[in-house]
């Protein structure tokens, strides 16, 4: 019986914001703010389960480790940016987050993009075949194009730099044509889903 109340809730929820197909109307907007609602009290959730429980109040609370009352004595502080008086208090925290976030986003960036731009230089010759030779040469002459496309800072006018540069933006074009179809790709992956779940699991009419 539990079942059978979740999936109608499901199905009157999923056609309460594809509604938004006909026009802007009440209902969706319903569902709209419950979705939102019931995403921001999923993340609060999940935020104390996983993060401020294990690693805030539990060693603060049963294991004796008091020292960690500072850390909500810092971000209380955060709200001192409503008081024009003493603003200057969560600017001070906020500053000292934003360099400490900004150094461990460096440091996640190298990790990652360093390995990839150590990879693009890869052999064209001394290689196992033919095919990984001709694969490498591809993947050199794209990457040298897409970089002259950047180089601003040297005339494109002439050749043969003008067309390896036509060419750089080409590739461009195709690489972000790639990612888009990816995008279009995984939306309708949801929407299948969805028309999945109206027609077999809510309205029983199509049967796998």
């Amino acid at each position: 019986m539990v079942e059978v109340i979740v999936t109608w809730l499901a199905a009157i929820a999923t056609l309460g914001i594809y509604s938004i197909l006909y026009k802007e109307n009440p209902i969706y907007r319903f569902f709209e703010h419950l979705f939102i609602g019931l995403g921001l009290g999923w993340t609060i959730f999940e935020v104390w389960k996983d993060i401020l429980q294990p690693k805030w109040w539990t060693p603060m609370v049963v294991e004796g480790k008091w020292y960690w009352i500072f850390a909500f004595v810092i971000g209380s502080l955060y709200y001192f940016i409503f008081s024009p008086r003493f603003a200057w208090m969560a600017r001070l925290v906020i500053s000292t987050l934003m360099g400490l976030s900004a150094g461990l986003v460096f440091k996640v960036t190298a990790a990652i993009y360093i390995p990839q731009i150590e990879a693009s230089f890869r052999p064209i010759t001394f290689v196992p075949s033919i095919a990984r030779g001709l694969n490498n040469l591809l993947s050199t002459i794209i990457l040298l194009c897409v970089i002259l496309y950047f180089l601003f800072t040297i005339s494109h006018e002439k050749q043969p730099l003008a067309g390896a540069s036509k060419l750089g933006r080409w590739f461009i074009m195709l690489g972000l044509g790639a990612m888009f179809g990816s995008t279009v790709m995984a939306r309708l992956s949801l929407f299948i889903d969805r028309l999945t779940f109206l027609l077999h699991d809510w309205l029983k009419v199509i049967k796998f």
